[in-house]
This record gives C-alpha cells, sequence and structure tokens, in this order.
C-alpha cells in the first residue's frame, strides 16, 4: 500500500504542471506564392501573452524563429596546394534548416541559458548542431560556422536581437523579411516565452511556401514527366533561337 502510494506520488510529481504563462499568437499570412518575379516577402507575426495567475517576477523575454526545411548539406574546405585551390576536407552536416531567422527582444546571452538553448536549439549555431556525439560535433564546428558565414551573407540566416516589440510584457509583435533565393517546403514559426533564463511556454505555426502559376506548372511538370519537359525545354530553345536569327537577318537587310 505505501509502495502504491509512493509511485503515484512519483507519478504527480513528474506531471509538468500547467504554464502561469501562455502564448496567444497569429500570422499576418500562412502561405507564400513564388512566382517568377517574386522579389521577397514579408511576415508579420504577432501575439500577446495569457496570465492564469498575477505575473511573476523578474523580466519577460519573447523569443521568434522562423525556420525552413532541413536538409543534409555537404561543406567543402578548400586550400592552395602548389598553386591550385583544390578540396582538401569535407564534413557532411546531417540537417541544415535552408533558412533560419531568430528575432528577440534583446541579445540572447542576455537572458537565455545555454544549456536551454541546447535543448530548444534557438540560436543559429545550435540549430546547426545535429551530431551524434561530441567528436563529431568537434570535427564539424569550423564547417558549420563557415556555414553559418555563408548564408548569412547570402540572407538566409538572420539573427535581429531587439527586433521582437514587446509591450506592457503581455503584447508583442516581430517582422519578418524574406529573401528572393526562399526555397519551397514548409516552413515553421516558433515562439517561446522565457523567464528567468528558462523557457515558460512555447508556440510554434506553420507557414507554406510555394510555387504559383506557370512556374508550379513547369516545376510539377518536370517532377512528373521529365521526358516531356526536356522535350519542350529543347522546342522552345531551337525556336528561340530560329525567332532571334530571322530578326537579325531582317535588321541586316
Amino acid at each position: 500500500m505505501i509502495l502504491r502510494l509512493l509511485a503515484c506520488l512519483f507519478v504527480l510529481l513528474a506531471l509538468p504542471a500547467q504554464a502561469a504563462e501562455k502564448v496567444v499568437a497569429g500570422l499576418s499570412r500562412e502561405s507564400i506564392g513564388i512566382t517568377a518575379s517574386f522579389d521577397g516577402s514579408e511576415i508579420l507575426i504577432f501575439g500577446a501573452v495569457k496570465r492564469y495567475a498575477p505575473e511573476p517576477e523578474g523580466p519577460l523575454d519573447v523569443i521568434v524563429t522562423l525556420e525552413g526545411p532541413q536538409g543534409p548539406v555537404t561543406v567543402r574546405r578548400k586550400s592552395r596546394q602548389m598553386g591550385i585551390w583544390i578540396n582538401t576536407g569535407s564534413v557532411e552536416i546531417p540537417s541544415a534548416p535552408s533558412y533560419y531567422a531568430v528575432a528577440t527582444t534583446r541579445p540572447e546571452r542576455d537572458f537565455l541559458a545555454h544549456e536551454v538553448d541546447e535543448i530548444y536549439r534557438i540560436t543559429i549555431p545550435q540549430a546547426l548542431r545535429n551530431y551524434t556525439n561530441a567528436t563529431e560535433r568537434a570535427n564539424a564546428a569550423p564547417y558549420a560556422e563557415a556555414l553559418q558565414r555563408i548564408r548569412v551573407s547570402h540572407g538566409l540566416y538572420k539573427d535581429n536581437p531587439g527586433d521582437v516589440k514587446l509591450l506592457d510584457d503581455t503584447l508583442f509583435r516581430a517582422d519578418f523579411s524574406l529573401p528572393a533565393n526562399l526555397i519551397e517546403g514548409d516552413y515553421t514559426v516558433r515562439i517561446f516565452l522565457v523567464r528567468k533564463y528558462r523557457v515558460i511556454d512555447e508556440y510554434s505555426a506553420p507557414v507554406t511556401v510555394r510555387k504559383v502559376g506557370l512556374e508550379r506548372w513547369l516545376f510539377m511538370l518536370s517532377q512528373t514527366y521529365p521526358p516531356l519537359y526536356g522535350i519542350m525545354s529543347l522546342a522552345l530553345a531551337v525556336l528561340a533561337g530560329w525567332a532571334a536569327n530571322a530578326l537579325f537577318r531582317r535588321f541586316l537587310s
């Protein structure tokens, strides 16, 4: 009987208590269409903090991330050997987001514990760390840093401290400017409430990025009927060459 009571008590203690503060959020758009003239887009993420008790002590911080489809990436290192640049090393990062942006109320180092960052993989370096052991992580660290630098320069990875506007510790908003070189796929918005260096609530929502119109039709044709797509491409190239030749002759005559 005593053992049964102790077991029940252990289960009750292990159950997570209801969060005193929860995120209620929305998106300005849940889908983005890519066309031939697509030059980027913007998405507004807004929300509020719903409280079930008086506001706890300590400052409240909000983190908003927008993450694109993940996939393996091979990063190569080039070195100059005998006057020629050649590949001298490579590492495959098992999973890296194609796009990743972080917006916060202030710099992460001021309110986010490193252990918490490792668990939730919030910052860009943590989003790139997906290895089975510490040795692999140490060997891949320089390559992951190089990948981060490259994608930051291309506007695909962004860290924007201070871009989350928090009003009266209740209402917040974050604006994301998406680049023109987005890829198709399912994107994910994550929102974290942080107080006293720990996450007290988390919220996520999907965002769909797809080609639309003629671009979508051509893309689906290339994936579903590759031979037909190749014949059409060749025919269009021949037609374009013939038209350019005819126009050039008419211009000279």
